[in-house]
């Protein structure tokens, strides 16, 4: 299992998280991108934005999935990795539990696959989704908001801190709650947050933070933990 948990940057902000990926994956095989957490309007300019996003890596082919449904086509073991795009967290998790797309992808994930994750593909696979509340709209009504809980039962908060100093003040206001009940990983749009079988990293230009039982903690990237170590970390 590797997971790229990015916090919603693109271009030269993930300069060294695209290094890195580049460096994990097959890039002899077809990638498959997966928009749902976007309007289906804007799934067009959304292949044209992964195209240029990963132009360097010269995979023989991005494919693009419209739907959960066709996810479940698939056979992922066939793909270099899955690359789960942001937008709206609740239409995300709602598409892939509308079907058994999301048992799929967590399956893929446990195993050998390679999994990045941006913004509401990040949020995905916290303890739920409920780190986006403060700035995604619930339109769809989704109740059941459990992630993949992939990050030893931690929320993973994006976008933080916030150019806009009051979407800033929601989420910290939103992840101070939060850390009552777990951690809260509120990472950068510059930061990544890599997953291997015993290895944690943060890969990226600027602090990210750690909410904790109701206070934060601001730390710093490009440190390589054990996996003990970081659970540690941000549970002790």
């Amino acid at each position: 299992m590797t997971l790229f948990l990015n916090g919603g940057g693109c271009g030269e902000q993930l300069k060294e998280s695209y290094q890195l990926f580049k460096e994990k994956v097959d890039t002899n095989k077809p990638l498959l991108y997966i928009p749902l957490a976007m309007e289906k309007e804007k799934y067009t300019s959304c292949m044209e934005w992964i195209s240029g996003e990963l132009v360097d890596f010269h995979f023989p082919k991005i494919e693009m999935i419209t739907s959960a449904e066709e996810l479940c086509t698939k056979n992922l073991a066939d793909y270099a990795a899955l690359f789960i795009g942001g937008g709206n967290t609740y239409k995300l998790l709602a598409e892939l539990k509308s079907c058994d797309a999301f048992q799929k992808i967590n399956a893929f994930s446990e195993e050998v696959g390679i999994v990045f994750g941006g913004s509401a593909g990040a949020i995905l696979f916290g303890k739920t989704i409920d780190s986006c509340r403060y700035a995604d709209p619930n339109e769809v009504g989704l109740k059941e908001i459990s992630g993949f809980n992939k990050v030893f039962g931690a929320y993973i908060g994006a976008h933080y801190p916030n150019d806009n100093p009051v979407k800033t003040q929601r989420a910290t206001e939103c992840f101070t709650e939060l850390s009552n009940d777990a951690p809260v990983i509120a990472l950068p749009e510059e930061d990544t947050l890599v997953i291997n079988q015993n290895t944690i990293q943060i890969v990226g230009s600027k602090p990210y933070h750690l909410f904790k039982d109701g206070s934060v903690h601001q730390l710093e990237p490009n440190q390589i933990y054990f996996v003990s170590t970081f659970r540690d970390l941000i549970k002790g």
